[in-house]
Order: structure tokens, then sequence, then C-alpha cells
């Protein structure tokens, strides 16, 4: 089986840290408030891919620099090249940037957006693709497909947003491409949380090293089923989570936690 340790991973498109068992990737390119090319969507999605491996790695923050999340796909390195290329190109790179996606949809590891300042266009799936997102009340969410002449079906845009908010909200915005304020995106249940500016990444880091200190076996289960379960029945998913339920209980983490209950101590959890 392919194993990888990612703490001295060498990102060439945007920043790459490690901190114990939590990964920050931050988008660097502050001036144009951290847009992102045809090479950082390939780099983030081969990054991501890899983390299905990555035996070091128990939690991500993705964040971005400069007071900015993301502002999408670079207008001159991306939308002008864009307008030049055929049909088959077009398709080439619409998969690829679904593919970043659903590389951080089917990597184990729980993900954690870090969000201020601008969060649009592909910079906003971004933040539907992660597992959690915190904030800031500064913060500013726009899905802006529709605004350059695009349908709002983009990146997953049409199945994941009317999940997290609902089907008429998220009508809203893919049909209007309005910027939501951070307060009313979190009153959508957009963000899980609000947080001033100043403590936005300690406490995205903060949030990804309890869950990188808590059974990760077992989180990586839920990631997996949450997303599992979208579109199958009722029975289907009891079934499903009572399958998975007993292989979380066949852990080394669900002995840990009995044993420390009994001892009235906090388990301490290692995720085998």
């Amino acid at each position: 089986m392919k194993r990888l340790q990612l703490a001295g991973y060498k990102a060439k498109y945007f920043e790459y840290s490690a901190s114990g068992k939590v990964a920050t990737i931050r988008l660097n390119r502050p001036d144009r408030k951290n847009p992102l090319t045809f090479d950082s969507y390939g780099e983030l999605r081969d990054l991501f891919r890899e983390m299905c491996y990555a035996t070091d790695i128990k939690a991500i923050v993705f964040t971005g620099d400069g007071g900015n999340f993301c502002s999408g796909g670079d207008v001159h390195e991306i939308i002008g090249p864009l307008v030049k290329m055929d049909m088959p190109e077009l398709l080439e790179f619409t998969r690829m940037t679904g593919d970043l996606v659903k590389a951080m949809r089917m990597c184990p590891q729980p993900i954690i957006a870090a969000i201020d300042g601008v969060c649009t266009g592909a910079g906003a799936m971004i933040a539907c693709g992660s597992d959690m997102r915190v904030a800031t009340a500064r913060s500013k969410l726009a899905f802006l497909f529709v605004r350059v002449g695009l349908a709002g079906a983009d990146m997953g845009a049409c199945t994941l947003l009317p999940r997290l908010i609902g089907l008429s909200r998220a009508a809203d915005l893919l049909f209007t491409g309005r910027v939501v304020g951070g307060e009313e995106a979190a009153q959508m249940g957009f963000y899980n949380r609000l947080v001033d500016p100043e403590q936005l990444l300690a406490q995205a880091q903060e949030l990804a090293q309890s869950l990188a200190d808590g059974p990760t076996f077992g989180h990586a289960m839920t990631k997996t089923m949450l997303w599992q379960e979208w579109n199958a029945g009722l029975g289907e998913c009891i079934e499903a989570e009572a399958q998975a339920q007993a292989i979380c209980m066949q852990t080394k983490d669900f002995e840990r936690a009995y044993h420390a209950f009994a001892a009235k101590q906090k388990p301490v959890f290692e995720g085998d």
C-alpha cells in the first residue's frame, strides 16, 4: 500500500506547512487577492489526492494571505485563455477544476477553511468543498459565475451549496451572484462560526488540532459516510452506518476510550 509523509512537502504555487499532525495550505498571491491559475488548480488537486496516503497529516486548514481567502480564477491567466479554447480544451479545464473539489471530498482528513475578506468564484467552491468553515464578519462570499455569463453550475455548486444552506438560498446566490457578508453567510449556515480577523487562523488551527488529536480513523469514517449517504435511501444509509461503526469498534482508539472512561480519565487517541 502507498504511504506518504507530507510534513516536508514543498509546494510550488502556494504555501504549505505542517505543525505536528495539522497541515496548513495558504494561497499566497495577496496583491491579486489570491486567485487561482491553471498550475495552482492542478497542484492543489494533486496534493489532496496524495493526502489519501499521508500517514502524518490528520487535519488540514485552508486559508489565504493578506486578508483575503481566494478571488477565484485569475482573470488574465485563466479567463483570458479560456475564451480562445475549443470545446475539448474547455471540458478538460472544467473537469480539472471539479477534480479539485472531488479530491478534497475524497481525502480522509477533515478540511477547515479559514475565510477572511474575498471568497468568490472558485474560492467559494473551495470553501464549499471543505468540511467546516471558520470566517470573519468582514468576509465577502459570492458565486460570481453568472457575472461572467456562465451558469451557477460550476465545480459542484448546484449540489454542494443547496446541501449547505438550502435550495432556495442557493438559488438566490447562484442566480444573482450577489455578495454576502459574513454575518448573513453565518445565518444561512454556510459558516460554522465567525471570529475576529486577528484570531482567524489561530482558531482554525486550534479546531484542526482538536480533530487531529481525536479518533482520526473515526473522523475519516464520518467524512466518508457524510458524503457517501447523499444519494442513498434511509435503509441503505442505516446499514452503511452500521457497517462503518462496526469497523470503528475494532479500532484501538475505541478500546482506549473505554479504558479511559472506566478510569475516569480523558482518552488519548492515536488514530489506529
